[in-house]
């Protein structure tokens, strides 16, 4: 027969104002009281297991630690009954964990509650994960009654059941029925929260919060969390289908993760790590620019789904779990109090993340462009990060004029490794794509010197490589820019020549381009006239091969394709000053410059100039329209068919 003694106790005023808190304000989301819950249930078994292991004797010492949840429905009445075969509590202990709210000082708590607190002694009293009180008290969310009934482990403890409607007070009665150790907490439901009464709620709950819990959680019999923590083991002893299944888990994907990363750091600050780079970039699928969205866990259990200050947003697409026991976080277990730790953490995973994209870059390149091609324009958001953006510099990848279509890339490092010791420079030149790149005129001497250039066809690359300025010290030029003068070489044979010979072969070219320049001065002079303040000057070109003209900047600060992108921004519809350089080898300009020195004014020769210059815009991407070009362009085909047409007025052949 058993006996038993039962007490009513009423709480205090500042405690049911704080119940009102936790109840209505503190939770973001009201199925968080079964994360709470499960995650009480989960301290109560570890503690059980350490008695155990301790050699302690405890109360049903043979029963399996566990977790089961079961549903109710009978009628009206919806129950979720939460149950463990953990450490259990005393009739003492339930009134000091219950209670952990209750006793003294409740009232200056509840004051640091509502103001938010940051001092270090709010962040003590707030920090309360994995104690039963203040997260016990959470199910009251959906709760109209709860009933809690423990067996101790102490064997000499009575059975003890605590029951409350939440409003003010509750009951106590100890007992001595011999029943199991654990706790069981009986929640009877509010009607609109009938929900947590489905099996598939309950489970989708434990799925979301509290999956890698280290012991068996079954809802009505059905084992739940059957993933493990693999980030909490060694690598050596997690194999390559583990990490696979666990990043699909995570992630929903359906294909393997291209590369992972698995650490465990215990200074400055104590945390594990299991990230992975998917395959897929979401974003390049239309599904628009994403968010940092890696998963902080506690204890195992999830703190923060989408936590978005663990990594840079440049590394967005890097998906995983961190886990810290470390981080203070509030009553609700949601927000992260001390900000200084989660950048550590940052910092920490960002440089490890750089040093695997370098590594796979070194011993696997193949596997780094396939990386490179999916997320390259999202890594390449990095370079305005002063703290990292050294690291980045190395990863960068371009397509090149070595290379013999756009698909393939080359590095910054390789380019130098390739570059003829008296290159002064690294080139690059932007375009809209390979095609328009090859056929650009002012890369014709780069083609005859035998002179490497990285061919930018994304917008931001040039905001990259003028942000970056130099590259183990040398400069980052644009092609555009590039003074002809500086472009040492001698073309593709001059691997046998030695310095002396080179200097001579360079001085030969330069007199014999003085001469061909001097030789169109008629014809630079009329340019002159005819084009007067729209260009900044007109000269003959040293740069130019094949073509008769282009516009080059004499602004050295920012190149023709960045003048392009702002003046675009500012809705700068102004056509630019820039330099016409004239090709004086060239049999067009040669033909012109006859007519120029006969010294007439003659008016196709201002067609032509006209003509020339708007070719050159076109080129360049500034010409604002067309329809001129073309009316010219007709105007002249005219006059030339007119003099290759034989004489009389018939439409044929007689």
């Amino acid at each position: 027969m058993s006996s038993s003694t039962s007490h009513t106790y009423e709480f205090k005023a500042e405690i049911q104002q704080l119940l009102d808190i936790l109840i209505h304000s503190v939770y973001t989301s009201k199925d968080v009281f079964i994360r709470e819950l499960v995650s009480n249930s989960a301290d109560a078994l570890e503690k059980a297991r350490f008695c155990q292991v301790q050699g302690q004797a405890v109360h049903s010492p043979d029963i399996p630690l566990e977790i089961c949840i079961a549903t109710r429905k009978e009628g009206d009445s919806h129950r979720l009954i939460v149950s463990d075969t953990g450490i259990g509590m005393t009739p003492d202990e339930v009134r000091e964990n219950i209670g952990t709210i209750a006793h003294s000082g409740a009232a200056a708590f509840l004051e640091r509650l509502r103001a938010g607190s940051s001092s270090p002694e709010a962040s003590r009293d707030l920090n309360l994960i994995g104690k039963f009180g203040v997260g016990f008290y959470s199910v009251f969310m959906a709760a109209e009654k709860v009933v809690l009934t423990s067996r101790s482990a102490d064997p000499s403890a009575p059975a003890v059941r605590w029951s409350s409607e939440g409003r003010g007070s509750y009951s106590l009665e100890s007992f001595d029925e011999d029943i199991p150790r654990g706790t069981s907490i009986e929640v009877h439901l509010k009607k609109e929260e009938a929900r947590f009464a489905e099996k598939d709620t309950v489970s989708g709950a434990i799925r979301k919060y509290s999956n890698f819990v280290p012991f068996p959680i079954r809802v009505d019999g059905e084992q739940v969390n059957k993933v493990s923590a693999i980030w909490r083991e060694p690598p050596s002893q997690v194999k390559d289908d583990q990490y696979d299944a666990f990043f699909k888990f995570i992630s929903h994907d359906v294909e393997n993760p291209i590369l992972r990363l698995h650490l465990s750091v215990d200074a400055p600050i104590q945390f594990s790590a299991l990230l992975f780079v998917p395959r897929t970039n979401t974003e390049i699928l239309g599904f628009g620019e994403g968010e940092v969205s890696i998963q902080l866990y506690a204890k195992r259990v999830l703190i923060d789904a989408e936590n978005r200050e663990l990594l840079p947003k440049y590394l967005r697409f890097v998906r995983g779990v961190v886990e810290s026991e470390d981080l203070p976080l509030n009553i609700s277990r949601q927000t992260l109090q001390e900000n200084v730790l989660v950048m550590k953490i940052r910092d920490t995973l960002t440089k490890k993340l750089f040093a695997l994209f370098q590594e796979l870059a070194d011993t696997k390149p193949a596997e780094y462009e396939e990386l490179w091609r999916t997320f390259g324009r999202i890594l390449k958001e990095g370079h305005a990060d002063f703290a990292h953006r050294e690291r980045l510099h190395g990863l960068l990848r371009f397509n090149s004029s070595i290379h013999e279509d756009e698909k393939a890339l080359t590095g910054l490092k390789s380019y130098l490794e390739r570059m003829k010791a008296e290159q002064k420079a690294v080139y690059y030149l932007s375009g809209p794509s390979r095609e328009s790149l090859e056929r650009d005129p002012r890369l014709e001497i780069f083609r005859k010197k035998g002179i490497e250039v990285l061919y930018l066809y994304d917008l931001a690359d040039e905001f990259v490589l003028g942000g970056i300025g130099t590259f183990e010290e040398k400069p980052i030029v644009s092609a555009d820019q590039a003074k002809p003068e500086d472009l040492r070489g001698g073309g593709e044979d001059d691997s046998a020549e030695d310095e002396k010979e080179k200097r001579e072969k360079e001085k030969d070219e330069e007199k014999r381009e003085k001469e061909a320049a001097s030789r169109i001065d008629p014809l630079i002079r009329r340019f002159r006239e005819i084009l007067g303040d729209r260009v900044t000057a007109v000269r003959a070109s040293r740069r130019l091969v094949d073509s008769p003209a282009c516009l080059v900047s004499d602004d050295t600060r920012i190149s023709s394709h960045m003048d392009k992108m702002l003046r675009l921004i500012h809705r700068d519809k102004e056509l630019p000053r820039r330099a016409l350089e004239l090709n004086a080898e060239h049999p067009l300009i040669q033909s012109l410059n006859r007519i120029a020195a006969a010294g007439a004014a003659d008016p196709f020769l201002e067609k032509a100039c006209e003509q020339i210059l708007e070719g050159a815009l076109l080129v360049d991407g500034y010409l604002m329209d067309p329809h001129r070009l073309v009316e010219r362009m007709n105007a002249i085909l005219a006059d030339a068919a007119a003099l290759r047409a034989p004489p009389g007025g018939g439409s044929g052949p007689p």
